[in-house]
């Protein structure tokens, strides 16, 4: 593919005739393809389908002799906070397991913030509260903040983590801002990683707010795509040496681990904020599904059980990946219209189309039988400023689907790109 932009006019005219004949050609095919979310596909369910056949009879009782058909245990099971501080790289005393879904963990420290405030704060979070939001990033983190009415800040992202300068000089100067959002591994959609020197600088930098708080969600810390594995430092204990052991909420999660729906939450934060949100669980609930948390334990036995288990993930998702990726080389490789990540683990490949494009290149796709997630779902309130990037969630379809769809959205992408080349010359 020669670069469009260089294109003279006689090429660039038989090149879009021979888009329309293939997009033409895939709307005949009534596709009906689903690439809108990263959710687990059948196969990696199976994986985990021994868990269903761990707990049985009068086989319910904990190593240390607790029942955990019974209450208690706001926490999580002794044996279930020892494996997964490790997991979350905490010890037992910074762990909170609970029940599935991280984001309700998140959900609920923003919302007992904003009604009761943090560890340090003086008051509860005002209405004047703000968050910074690298972008792109993860809709539901700031689906979170519109819920609750806190004004979303842009900040930058690149392969390294977001933009400290912005960030740093934001947080010190403004004590209405209370949190950042960071996906910091394999990062929801680009898969960066954050390097140690952002980590080290979000922990030290100065806050303006005594009770600013860093939402650390580590969701993909073990989702490798190959043997070589993307390298996080610790933010806790950089936090710790830093003078600021309460700035950082770690979540993390089972969720596509084992079972979407029936995983294991969990957040590490210092003692200190941890028993801020002991206590406030403890109004909500007198215990987890301690059933399902014993039997994680179980399955896994200890960390060298999750990462065995990981692999397995890994052989049956990154051919997919593979497949994306050979697909966007081979048909927008030299067209100079497009970019796009080549993440080493995670959930997601994230593409920037030209500006002012991705929205129509999106429905475009709807329209031939292949939904991609919304243009925009990347940024707060779903309005990427420049309308350009696409999120790619390859794990659910087939392999075939999945070049099916990328073929597609290639041949969009450039159909929009033709469309729209005297904007993108000038």
């Amino acid at each position: 593919m020669t670069d469009l932009k260089s294109m003279d006019a006689e090429s660039r005219a038989a090149l879009a005739e021979e888009l329309k004949d293939r997009y033409e050609a895939f709307q005949a095919q009534g596709l009906s393809l689903d690439m809108t979310r990263g959710k687990p596909c059948a196969e990696q369910l199976d994986l985990s389908n021994g868990l269903l056949a761990l707990i049985g009879g009068d086989d319910f009782k904990t190593p240390g002799g607790d029942d955990t058909r019974n209450y208690g245990g706001l926490g999580g099971i002794r044996e279930a906070k020892a494996l997964f501080a490790e997991f979350m790289e905490v010890s037992s005393d910074e762990i909170i397991v609970h029940n599935n879904a991280s984001l309700s963990l998140m959900h609920d420290v923003v919302a007992n913030a904003m009604l009761r405030g943090v560890p340090g704060g003086s008051a509860p979070w005002g209405a004047d509260s703000k968050f910074l939001c690298p972008c792109p990033g993860y809709d539901r983190h700031f689906t979170i903040c519109e819920h609750f009415g806190i004004e979303m800040i842009v900040v930058g992202m690149d392969d390294s983590g977001p933009d400290m300068d912005s960030v740093a000089e934001q947080v010190g100067a403004d004590a209405s801002i209370k949190g950042i959002w960071c996906v910091p591994k394999y990062s929801n959609p680009t898969g960066a990683t954050y390097a140690a020197a952002v980590v080290d600088r979000l922990a030290s930098m100065p806050a303006a707010a005594a009770d600013f708080r860093i939402f650390w969600d580590n969701a993909y810390a073990v989702h490798h795509l190959t043997d070589t594995h993307d390298e996080l430092k610790n933010l806790l204990q950089a936090c710790k040496d830093a003078g600021n052991p309460d700035r950082v909420y770690v979540f993390g999660s089972t969720s596509k681990v084992t079972f979407a729906g029936a995983g294991l939450g969990m957040v590490g934060a210092s003692e200190t904020n941890i028993g801020d949100i002991m206590k406030n669980m403890s109004v909500q609930a007198i215990g987890p599904d301690k059933v399902n948390q014993l039997r994680h334990v179980r399955f896994f036995k200890d960390m060298d059980g999750v990462r065995a288990h990981m692999v397995k993930h890994a052989a049956i998702i990154k051919p997919k990946f593979d497949a994306v990726l050979q697909v966007l080389d081979a048909e927008l490789g030299d067209s100079g219209v497009a970019e796009w990540s080549r993440p080493n683990g995670g959930y997601f490949i994230s593409l920037d189309a030209p500006p002012g494009c991705a929205a129509e290149i999106v429905a475009m796709a709807a329209d031939a039988g292949v939904k991609m997630t919304k243009a925009g779902a990347t940024f707060p309130h779903g309005k990427d400023p420049e309308d350009r990037n696409i999120r790619i969630a390859p794990t659910l379809p087939s392999l075939d689907e999945i070049r099916q769809a990328m073929e597609l959205l290639a041949v969009c992408v450039l159909r929009v790109s033709l469309e729209n080349l005297p904007a993108l010359r000038a």
